[in-house]
């Protein structure tokens, strides 16, 4: 007879959501984790760069309130301190989650779990070590930063998010990124806030290049008015330690070009994590560095499922814990009731970055007409007090149909707005449809009214 229904190795995320909803459905499950409950997204990813976010947009303000009528004299900056508060942030969700899993009954296995058989799961360097069988195994490993093999970023003094994450005892002077996608943004805000000299390298030729490209542009112009240097189109070539500090070297629009700062940080992604994850006979089959898995979340090795970071393209919490649902739910011969195509991304930049579903450029390489709806906030009420910058508001339709294919967003809230428009899409809402809703004032959500009175305009003509 075999320990446990359902193994799952791996306890971000979508390993515990996996868990609690196995336990939910009756089944006798255990979770292996070689480090904390709770994976990279409460301990070294989501959670503490969130929180480092708000202490920072905290010290931000307190620094910028004279305008407004308020003066403080003497802020100052305790690295210790915000990396304390950090700490105890992550430290209570985890907390919460693994008295989720106790409660559910959920066996929580201590050490590096190695798959040995389909149906078998070793686990070594832990209190938990021992041999143990399952029916099935989940693998929920998830991801970790990437150093690609650029001379010198493997010196000390270039440090990836992980690292970074671990705390410091002194504000960085000065702090070179490497990589402008979500984790070099939303870093370079951080720093940025807090004073320090941040410049920013990206090879393509503008922010977050897979988002819709007026937000990666209208990034770009908000983090330099930050006092942020972006070089754009620039590849890095190698790192070296100098009188300087850490010197970056990178062929820029201007030809050979070098920055220098006291840190380098590699943010230049993350890739699956499954180091020594099967014993040396089991090969699942591979898509490049993920796990290959089909519809229903299973590897090439029967019985042997995968999901998150470590087997998807999306290397997001939300989109783990959805999954891992859904694979569990698939298994007890149900279907998953959340569209798993459907994927929001959020960005936590000044103001915030939401999106979901296509932008125009995507709709049109795919052949479908579209037409776009805007609204700029310059009118609206809540961002013109709050002092937001430049904020706005687009929807993408079918210019056909008027089906709702795509929304992206650039303002204060937005990440708590964009599910409404996951559930318009979704339900193939037209924007005539949405109209019927009345959203309240002084709101940043009245924008949206415009931008989709717009996009009825444009869909009439």
């Amino acid at each position: 007879m075999m320990d446990f229904q359902l193994i799952i190795i791996g306890a971000g995320p979508g390993g515990y959501s996996a868990a609690l909803r196995a336990a939910q459905m009756g089944l006798k499950t255990a979770i292996v984790e070689s480090r904390e409950i709770g994976g990279t997204c409460l301990h070294r990813g989501c959670i503490p760069t969130k929180t480092l976010l708000h202490v920072s947009e905290v010290y931000h303000d307190a620094c910028h309130g004279e305008e407004i009528g308020i003066r403080f004299d003497g802020v100052q900056v305790d690295m210790e301190k915000i990396f304390s508060y950090k700490r105890s942030v992550s430290e209570t969700l985890a907390s919460g989650v693994e008295t989720m899993l106790s409660k559910g009954k959920v066996a929580i296995l201590r050490g590096h779990g190695i798959i040995t058989a389909a149906d078998t799961v070793e686990i070594t360097r832990g209190e938990s070590a021992g041999v143990y069988t399952a029916d099935r195994i989940l693998v929920a490993t998830g991801s970790q930063p990437f150093r690609p093999s650029i001379p010198g970023l493997d010196l000390p003094g270039v440090i990836t998010s992980d690292e970074l994450l671990e705390g410091t005892d002194h504000l960085y002077s000065s702090i070179v990124i490497i990589g402008g996608g979500v984790i070099g943004v939303e870093f370079a805000t951080f720093y940025a806030d807090l004073g320090c000299e941040v410049t920013v390298i990206e090879g393509k030729d503008r922010l977050l290049s897979t988002f819709d490209r007026e937000l990666g542009q209208n990034l770009a112009n908000g983090l330099k008015r930050q006092g942020v240097h972006v070089h754009l189109k620039s590849m890095v070539q190698s790192v070296e330690k100098t009188a300087d500090g850490m010197t970056v070297h990178f062929e820029g629009k201007n030809g050979e070009e070098s920055v220098s700062g006291e840190v380098v940080l590699c943010a230049i992604g993350r890739v699956p994590y499954h180091n020594e994850l099967f014993s040396d006979h089991l090969n699942p089959e591979m898509d490049g560095r993920s796990l290959h898995v089909n519809e229903r979340f299973e590897t090439s090795i029967p019985g042997i499922y995968a999901i998150g970071d470590v087997s998807s393209r999306y290397q997001l919490a939300h989109v783990a814990a959805a999954q891992g649902k859904a694979c569990v739910e698939m298994m007890c011969g149900r279907e998953s009731l959340t569209d798993l195509s459907l994927v929001p991304s959020c960005i936590y930049s000044h103001p915030e970055i939401a999106t979901v579903g296509m932008t125009d450029a995507q709709a049109k390489e795919a052949g479908i007409p579209v037409k776009v709806g805007k609204c700029v906030m310059g009118g609206n009420a809540r961002t013109l007090l709050a002092d937001a910058g430049r904020s706005f508001m687009k929807v993408v339709a079918h210019a056909e149909t008027g089906a709702i294919l795509g929304a992206h967003m650039m303002c204060i809230n937005s990440t708590d707005m964009i599910s409404q428009m996951s559930a318009a899409i979704e339900g193939k809402k037209t924007p005539q449809e949405l109209l019927q809703t009345m959203r309240p004032h002084p709101t940043f959500e009245e924008a949206l009214t415009d931008a989709l009175e717009d996009l009825c305009r444009k869909l009439e003509k």
